[in-house]
């Protein structure tokens, strides 16, 4: 059974700008030994506004750069990045990796999670510059976006590259560590201002390695076949064949524990979850869905008769499931595995579009059609908006949350 402990939105929002004289944290805010404590997440020029400043990044497959607000519907032009394999994003930044790396994209919009309530900021998007590499590249962000680090594995040369997010929210693109492991696969796990390292380098002996912010090895735990990772409020994620290790703590308080699946349990897919939830969903390998709780360190299997192509867990009070199916659909699920809503197909390429989920709202992108859909998952998969970005959303990510 996943237990949860949810504030509702309306507290949150009422508590946005005054909470951090009069509340008490009901929850801990993600951390990071680098996180500035007397900021909140504020840089220099920055605005702090009173709501989430939602936007859509856009990148289509020439590389254009593009952002639509979601509250004004205004739309802008920030440049050129090389072509996109792939997006990540942390909700401010946009990763966008290329054949020669990751270009960095800050989408100028923000949220600073402070446990009992956030703080919201909206400043100037801009291309930042490249974190060169060998591609393709797989990326994992950080819980907050201006603290702790990003992590980078590239395939292509085997390196694991953890990116300063300190010196990257005052425009700098800083590496803490670059260190080749000589594998051909693997993630770069955030940890602080560290990383868990998880490599699969062929021998069968694949190992999950924490590594101080100086890039020195520590402590070394097996992790056969890592199949991606992801930061939650209670700490980080990584897939394993045969379950998750799951680190909290950080520094010389880090501490990695084994979560097992059940026997004869498979993962079949990367983490997934809304920013900063406990709650993470990844498709299982015998079919439905397996839930992750970090907080209770415990699986639920979610029995869905249904081929999926990815799934992302709301992880709200009313336990939403929003994924897309093989054929392009998208189905809204409880964690009872009832159906409580869909779409006809919106996709040509379920498997590679890009599908996040906000407090209240998912987004697809549909590079086939120009258009992100905003889908309300709680009103029986409900499209609000069809959204026409400024560039093909060939890749998009929505900032600001």
């Amino acid at each position: 059974m996943i237990r949860r402990t949810l504030l509702p939105a309306t507290a949150l929002a009422s508590l946005a700008l005054a909470g951090c004289a009069s509340g008490t944290a009901t929850a801990p805010p993600p951390s990071s030994s680098s996180a500035p404590a007397a900021g909140h997440g504020a840089v220099d020029g920055a605005q702090e506004m009173s709501e989430p400043q939602s936007r859509i990044l856009s990148v289509s497959a020439e590389g254009e750069v593009g952002l639509v607000d979601l509250l004004s519907g205004e739309e802008s032009a920030l440049g050129r990045v090389g072509a996109p394999a792939g997006v990540a994003s942390d909700g401010r930044f946009a990763f966008v990796t290329t054949a020669d790396g990751v270009d960095i994209v800050d989408g100028g919009a923000w949220t600073w999670d402070h446990g009992d309530h956030f703080h919201y900021y909206l400043a100037e998007p801009r291309v930042v510059g490249s974190l060169p590499g060998d591609g393709p590249a797989h990326v994992t962000t950080t819980p907050l976006s201006s603290a702790g680090t990003t992590g980078v594995f590239l395939a292509g040369s085997g390196e694991a590259v953890a990116l300063d997010m300190t010196a990257l929210d005052d425009g700098e693109i800083s590496e803490r560590f670059r260190v080749s492991t000589g594998a051909t696969s693997g993630v770069v796990a955030p940890v602080g201002d560290g990383a868990l390292v998880a490599v699969a380098d062929g021998s069968g002996a694949d190992t999950a390695t924490l590594y101080d912010p100086s890039g020195a090895a520590g402590e070394a735990v097996a992790c056969a076949d890592p199949t991606g990772a992801i930061t939650t409020r209670v700490g980080t994620a990584i897939g394993c064949a045969d379950g998750a290790l799951l680190v909290t703590g950080e520094g010389a308080d880090a501490a990695i524990e084994r979560v097992a699946l059940p026997e004869g349990g498979a993962l079949a897919s990367d983490f997934a979850g809304r920013k900063n939830r406990p709650t993470v969903a990844a498709l299982a390998g015998d079919g439905g869905v397996w839930l992750l709780d970090t907080r209770a360190a415990e699986w639920t299997h979610v029995d869905i008769d249904a081929d999926l192509a990815r799934v992302v867990a709301a992880d709200d009070a009313a336990g939403h499931l929003v994924a897309v199916d093989a054929a392009g659909a998208v189905r809204v699920f409880d964690e009872a595995g009832q159906e409580r809503g869909s779409t006809d197909p919106l996709v040509e390429d379920p498997a590679g579009a890009t599908l996040t989920v906000d407090t209240e709202r998912a987004y697809l992108t549909s590079p086939e059609a120009g258009l992100v859909y905003e889908i309300d998952y709680a009103d029986g998969a409900r499209i609000a908006r069809e959204i026409a970005t400024p560039t093909d959303p060939d890749a998009a990510v929505e900032v600001g949350r």
